[in-house]
């Protein structure tokens, strides 16, 4: 008999789920942690809803860094950022692996199927949170604010605002995830935070400032005259600069 706890599809809801696997004492072997359910269901298997607890999800957390260390939760944190289904699963069944001895040492069993599936997501989030520090693109809204939109494929808007919370502490900044509706918003020298668009009281139109609008068409023409048409090579480009990050840049607007 399998038990599958149904979780939430986010960050808190997986979490949530691995601390109530301990909790319950379920047999690890037997448990598998699912994003928001099937629609075929599994026979012989015992579905558990797990509503999604932020405290828990936080005593988690910090109970894997305190055990595993820093670099192991960096790997499970990119990997739970991904959009894959599967995440949830494969990151319990990692931890299962390090508290049953691989210990700091978990990810570089690769051998091992959950191991290597976090390894994996960890890495393509990691490529995608590493060109967004390059391709994405603030500009001054009226009042001084700075203003960028993403679209990323994984759920990154958490794991790009400590970098740029670093770069421009002094700065009042948004960053909204299109894809998710998730604002990400930085007060001058304050800390970061989320909200979520149907949360707002109002959205106000963005606009850009007078001079944002003048420095966006120096820059446009800057970079059409550096070009050297015939060394042009745009299968090139295509890897370098994929297709997908270019409506939010200005150079390509």
């Amino acid at each position: 008999m399998q038990t599958i706890l149904v979780c939430e599809d986010s960050f808190e809801g997986i979490l949530t789920g691995i601390y109530e696997a301990y909790e319950r004492k379920l047999s690890h072997d037997d448990v598998i942690i699912e994003t928001g359910g099937e629609e075929n269901f599994r026979l012989f298997s015992e579905y558990i809803e797990i509503k999604a607890d932020e405290e828990k999800a936080v005593k988690v957390s910090r109970s894997l860094r305190r055990m595993l260390g820093d670099e192991v939760v960096y790997d499970l944190h990119n990997a739970l950022a991904s959009e894959d289904t599967e995440r949830g699963n494969a990151v319990y069944h990692t931890v299962v692996e390090a508290l049953n001895g691989k210990g700091r040492n978990v990810m570089s069993y690769l051998q091992n199927d959950s191991v290597r599936k976090v390894f994996e997501l960890s890495r393509n989030v990691w490529v995608e949170i590493h060109h967004m520090y390059g391709f994405l693109r603030f500009e001054e809204l009226e009042g001084g604010i700075l203003y960028a939109a993403i679209a990323p494929k994984n759920n990154i808007i958490s794991r790009l605002m400590p970098h740029f919370s670093d770069r421009f502490p002094l700065e009042n900044f948004v960053i909204y995830d299109e894809k998710r509706d998730i604002y990400a918003i930085h007060p001058a020298k304050g800390q970061w935070f989320l909200v979520r668009e149907q949360d707002m009281d109002d959205r106000t139109e963005v606009r850009v400032s007078e001079g944002e609008g003048r420095m966006q068409e120096l820059f446009k023409s800057f970079v059409r005259t550096i070009a050297i048409e015939s060394r042009t090579n745009e299968k090139l480009q295509l890897n370098m600069l994929p297709l997908r990050f270019r409506p939010y840049m200005t150079e390509f607007r």
